[in-house]
């Protein structure tokens, strides 16, 4: 890797051939651009029609709200994880879903890095403490999941913790879907073009530059580090008590709507309309680890 705080350039090896990134550069080289949407075996040539999500998303947000009255009649609650590498698209996919629902009963946690306190507690003890209550629907946009990607790959933790944490998760999942929580955890994937071309959206659009971190330009050079370590984290957390959904979202579109079909679907609320939440394209949205293979 070459890198400099002024152009922030970085090499990288893409379809066996090394390529140069300026995330500076105003013009997005054509070869990020014309890979993105293809990338990581994405199987559409375009975008979902902007006019056919709108209705689609709408028609589903107003299931959303259904799904929210009844959560709260009956005293449910409802939580889902979203994991995914930088840019796969976790926060407007989660926007998506909250958009409609009434704050009072439907959070998204988003946690900064652990306090020295936290750093000290039990690795899971913060995040429990977001849980929701009778009637609630929490959100997290990443979760305890940070110590299976993220922390081990940018060396926050140690191996022996991360081991330690996927021995743990399954058992600690266990007890949260028991206690009656309808528990999801979603893992959103992107081709590596199509994070380069987020990237460098972010960096030329001054509503989202505070979206582009120094974090995210370390990890640029990282791919199949982190590719190693997804791997291995769903080879080892997804069960049949808390399975993994893996949702293909080079198109933000699609796979923003197919999420939201799977929550509707997974759970029989009152007055559900099957017609208007539509079928889960199963080339978009798959189970575990297999559906990357």
């Amino acid at each position: 890797m070459s890198s400099s705080r002024q152009d922030r350039t970085v090499e990288l090896k893409i379809g066996g051939h090394r390529r140069a990134f300026d995330i500076d550069d105003p013009k997005l080289p054509d070869w990020v651009h014309d890979g993105a949407l293809a990338s990581e075996g994405y199987p559409y040539d375009n975008k979902m029609n902007k006019d056919k999500y709108e209705n689609a998303l709408e028609a589903l947000q107003i299931e959303l709200v259904k799904l929210q009255f009844w959560l709260n009649a009956s005293g449910k609650r409802l939580m889902a994880l979203f994991e995914g590498r930088d840019a796969a698209g976790k926060g407007g996919t989660i926007f998506s879903i909250r958009a409609y629902l009434n704050p009072r009963t439907a959070r998204v946690v988003a946690l900064p890095k652990p306090t020295e306190t936290e750093a000290g507690q039990w690795y899971f003890q913060r995040y429990v403490t977001r849980f929701p209550t009778s009637g609630e629907t929490v959100l997290f946009d990443r979760s305890w999941y940070n110590r299976g990607v993220v922390e081990p790959v940018m060396g926050f933790c140690t191996e022996e913790q991360c081991k330690t944490f996927l021995h743990e998760a399954p058992r600690f999942e266990e007890m949260i879907v028991d206690d009656g929580i309808y528990f999801f955890k979603f893992w959103l994937n992107i081709g590596q073009e199509m994070q380069l071309k987020r990237f460098h959206d972010r960096r030329h659009d001054p509503l989202k530059i505070w979206k582009l971190s120094p974090m995210d330009i370390a990890a640029l050079t990282k791919w199949d580090d982190f590719t190693k370590a997804r791997d291995r984290m769903l080879e080892k957390t997804h069960t049949e008590h808390a399975p993994w959904t893996v949702v293909k979202l080079n198109d933000k579109r699609r796979g923003r709507i197919n999420v939201i079909r799977h929550l509707l679907l997974s759970i029989d609320y009152e007055g559900r309309d099957r017609e208007a939440i539509g079928d889960i394209g199963h080339n978009i949205l798959g189970d575990g680890p297999d559906f990357l293979r």
